[in-house]
């Protein structure tokens, strides 16, 4: 019945077919990590004595809130760290991100991304001189991003050259962002780290673990990162998070980071909940669940545009880091229409259109396709790409399975419109279409 709602309904049935039987070993697999995960949350909670007072709320300083320290004792062991924060205040990744870099590096040091360049919405955290803004650059700390090399690996003889006494805090950023490159799995992270470790040993070890959490059976806090740090409003947040963010890691840089976010002396004693702690204590139980869902949306995403002649990373078969599908469309308006497509298929705001324009913090124009329940959410369906060759669609998250498949099938029906821009041959209709 489902294909009666869609223009290329016949050719999308034998594609979505076609693509289900190819992938089902790999869902298989994705359900067995979810079962490890869960069990492992379900112990810690159980370890914990988590009960209903633990849910209550706090309110005016926050001093003394059982439930708050109790689920970020939960957070740290699940993410192998020494402490956690896990809060409501924390207004995104990027300010979570921003905490722990103010945090650790004081006027004069250094920060060196090794991965290329992170995501553009840290650009102004970095700064490019003293201007008055507040950035890194305005307290006299330097940045250097190292580019990665012609396969994407890490450069380490420019590494090698770049790192000096200065070195304070070396970043790593786990998901590709708007890259072409992969995302580095945890054991490549963990390499990572090893390197380090013997290249500058008196730096601190920064990875921006942004939708990676629960995809893999360890976070980068297991193999040797002194700080993690990521939104809760995606993959952590279990689509039940409102707001908020965390970081994890050892307690020094975790109680430098909590100073940055609150303020010298308070650290993370202060911090009321404001009724969000049942969402916060139910949403990170749920997210192996969640997090599993759009792995398996983000695995038939790919086998399914596979079938429709587009090249799609990483590929429905090979292993993954974080929930991110990179789709190569090739062309601006195959972008739009599958953008479009994405937000028709939406529970909030599916009349909306979105088209192109310009975001704070990106320099090309953007199309965000996001008719969430919670803004920005991207643990919920969600796609966006700059408008830029080759034009990449980045699509993300998905509370259900069968909710990403609609998702994925109404944006293919939308881009059949414009079937002379598909790859050649692969858009031929059969008999019957309709």
């Amino acid at each position: 019945m489902v294909y009666k709602n869609f223009k290329h309904g016949t050719k999308l049935k034998l594609w979505k077919e076609e693509a289900e039987l190819r992938i089902a070993p790999k869902l298989k697999e994705i359900e067995e990590r979810v079962d490890h995960h869960q069990w492992r949350l379900l112990k810690a909670y159980r370890e914990e004595g988590v009960s209903d007072v633990h849910l209550a709320s706090s309110t005016g300083y926050g001093y003394d809130d059982a439930g708050r320290e109790s689920l970020e004792r939960i957070v740290a062991g699940i993410f192998g760290a020494e402490t956690a924060l896990f809060r409501p205040q924390i207004v995104s990744g990027t300010h979570a991100i921003a905490s722990c870099l103010f945090g650790v590096l004081r006027p004069g040091e250094e920060l060196i991304y090794i991965t290329g360049a992170p995501y553009d919405t840290l650009d102004q955290v970095i700064g490019k001189e003293k201007d008055g803004s507040g950035s890194l650059a305005d307290y006299g700390i330097s940045y250097r991003a190292v580019p990665l090399t012609s396969d994407d690996k890490v450069d380490w003889p420019a590494v090698t050259a770049a790192v000096g006494p200065r070195t304070r805090c070396i970043g790593i950023q786990r998901s590709r962002g708007y890259s072409p490159r992969a995302s580095f799995t945890v054991a490549e992270i963990g390499e990572m780290i090893q390197k380090i470790r013997k290249l500058c040993p008196h730096a601190v070890v920064f990875v921006d673990n942004c939708y990676g959490e629960f995809v893999e059976e360890e976070e980068p806090t297991h193999v040797g990162a002194d700080l993690i740090a990521g939104s809760l409003i995606k993959n952590p947040g279990g689509g039940l998070a409102k707001s908020g963010g965390y970081i994890a890691g050892r307690r020094e840089w975790v109680d430098r980071a909590a100073a940055r976010l609150v303020a010298p002396g308070i650290l993370a004693e202060g911090g009321a909940t404001h009724g969000y702690t049942r969402d916060l204590y139910q949403g990170f139980f749920l997210a192996p669940h969640v997090v599993g869902e759009a792995l398996k949306g983000a695995v038939f995403a790919s086998a399914l545009l596979e079938s429709a002649g587009f090249e799609s990373t990483p590929r429905w078969e090979e292993p993954r880091t974080d929930i991110i599908q990179q789709i190569r469309l090739g062309n601006p308006d195959l972008l739009i229409a599958f953008c479009q497509g994405i937000q028709a298929a939406s529970p909030v705001d599916a009349h909306v259109r979105p088209e192109p324009s310009p975001m704070p913090g990106y320099e090309d124009p953007v199309i965000m396709a996001a008719g969430t329940f919670v803004q920005g959410a991207s643990i919920e369906l969600s796609a966006d790409g700059p408008l830029r060759p080759p034009y990449l669609a980045y699509m993300q998250g998905g509370l259900t399975y069968s909710h990403v498949k609609i998702g994925i099938l109404t944006a293919l029906d939308r881009m059949l419109e414009h079937s002379h821009l598909f790859p050649s041959g692969s858009s031929e209709s059969p008999e019957g279409e309709g």
